[in-house]
């Protein structure tokens, strides 16, 4: 990727917050991001772990808290470095648009993911008679495939576009990582076309995945309706809960960031934190206390370790 651009290092603006709530808010976010990582890794070794878990929804669940673990990892140590030190907002040309594609790429991908696991409820309730034969292994394996394929080749788009552009200075993001909409503000060319492409990009990704999530999930409710035993019912219904949890805490505050016209540095920069920081840590928690299996799963392990202690 190459362009005529001067600027070397980008300053990241970080979070709008008074200097004196840096220590407050070093500490709350380690202990998000350290959380967040911890309970995505116990749930990839709770499903490795237990053969009761090998299943579709829990093989798209490894998925997504793999997804989660790194898309905090890729904006959280440095909104931690920034609070630290007054140098702690600087990045490189090159960092920057690396950082840019790991996000747009983790996060697009998740999107897609959003949306098979959505379609794999669809199938699970609605036809459960076929639903082994429908999702195989292969099948799962070229879903998931298909899925971060589908976010490498949506991320290329997005930071092929912002970068193909000179950036001549300032070089200071009012944001606390390298997005888009805040990067475009500083090239010294017209970025219209470019923004107009961007937003049709998201656009497309964003609301078609959406739209599919809600007719699976009109689908799953009339199933639901058609059971005939309220337990039956309450199981259903608590299975897609935690999936629509999830679904609407990452995809409004993207539609807020992204689909709107006139963006604001300030409201983006908090919005984003509700699906770059705690989305991330609201996963496992979701689909831990919510889920009875692994939770069954969680006290086996336990009672493992335990006992291999007293030996």
């Amino acid at each position: 990727m190459t362009n005529k651009s001067l600027v070397t290092t980008f300053i990241l603006a970080g979070l709008p917050h008074p200097p004196q709530l840096d220590t407050l808010l070093f500490a709350t976010f380690l202990l998000i991001y350290v959380l967040s990582v911890l309970g995505n890794l116990l749930i990839l070794l709770v499903i490795t772990v237990d053969p009761h878990l090998h299943t579709p929804m829990y093989f798209f669940l490894t998925n997504l808290s793999f997804i989660d673990m790194w898309f905090s990892t890729v904006t959280v140590p440095k909104v931690l470095m920034s609070l630290v030190s007054p140098a702690g907002g600087a990045l490189s040309f090159h960092s920057c648009v690396a950082q840019l594609y790991s996000f747009h790429f983790l996060g697009s991908t998740e999107c897609f993911l959003y949306t098979v696991m959505s379609y794999d409820r669809y199938l699970a309730i609605s036809h459960p008679l076929r639903y082994s034969g429908l999702m195989r292994g292969r099948t799962c394996a070229l879903l998931a495939t298909t899925t971060w394929l589908s976010g490498a080749l949506h991320s290329a788009v997005q930071t092929t576009l912002t970068f193909r552009l000179p950036y001549c200075g300032p070089s200071r993001i009012q944001h606390y990582f390298c997005d888009a909409p805040p990067i475009l503000k500083l090239a010294c060319a017209d970025t219209s076309a470019v923004e107009m492409v961007i937003f049709i990009n998201i656009g497309v990704v964003a609301s078609g995945c959406f739209l599919l999530i809600v007719l699976s999930y009109v689908s799953i409710v009339c199933s639901i309706l058609k059971i005939r035993t309220s337990e039956g019912r309450h199981r259903a219904f608590q299975t897609c809960a935690s999936h629509c949890i999830v679904v609407l805490c990452f995809f409004v505050p993207c539609v807020f960031i992204y689909l709107r016209p006139g963006s604001k540095a300030a409201v983006d920069g908090v919005v984003a934190v509700f699906y770059t920081v705690l989305t991330p840590l609201l996963n496992p928690v979701v689909y831990t206390l919510r889920n009875k299996e692994v939770k069954k799963a969680l006290l086996k392990l336990k009672d493992k370790v335990a006992y291999s202690q007293d030996k």
